[in-house]
């Protein structure tokens, strides 16, 4: 439905008088309807409207990244030294590397 040429003008005059009082406001209304055409557009999946992450959606994946790689690192040092304690263990009880021991000194 269009509007009448009076409903125009007084539409007008109600924009101008809100960019006279409110700059501001007028600012903030104008960003936002900005960012709602760039959200219908990337909605439609118009090309070339890719977005970089955010930087906490950063943050947070090199945090997870670098925790994965603490809890590996910690597991090749605790089941490194499992292994290293039991060869020990093997040497004091007389197994296969005590043997090799006595052998070497015969």
């Amino acid at each position: 439905m269009a509007w009448s040429q009076d409903e125009e003008r007084m539409l007008a005059q109600i924009e101008q008088h809100l960019v006279e009082d409110d700059p501001r406001l007028v600012a903030r209304l104008e960003s936002f309807n900005e960012r709602a055409r760039r959200s219908e557009a990337r909605s439609a999946g118009q090309p070339g409207t890719w977005r970089r992450p955010r930087r906490s959606t950063v943050i947070i994946l090199i945090s997870w990244l670098l925790i994965a790689t603490l809890v590996a690192t910690l597991l090749i040092m605790v089941l490194h030294n499992e292994s290293a304690a039991g060869l020990a263990l093997g040497a004091v009880s007389g197994e296969p590397a005590a043997e090799l021991a006595s052998t070497g000194t015969s």
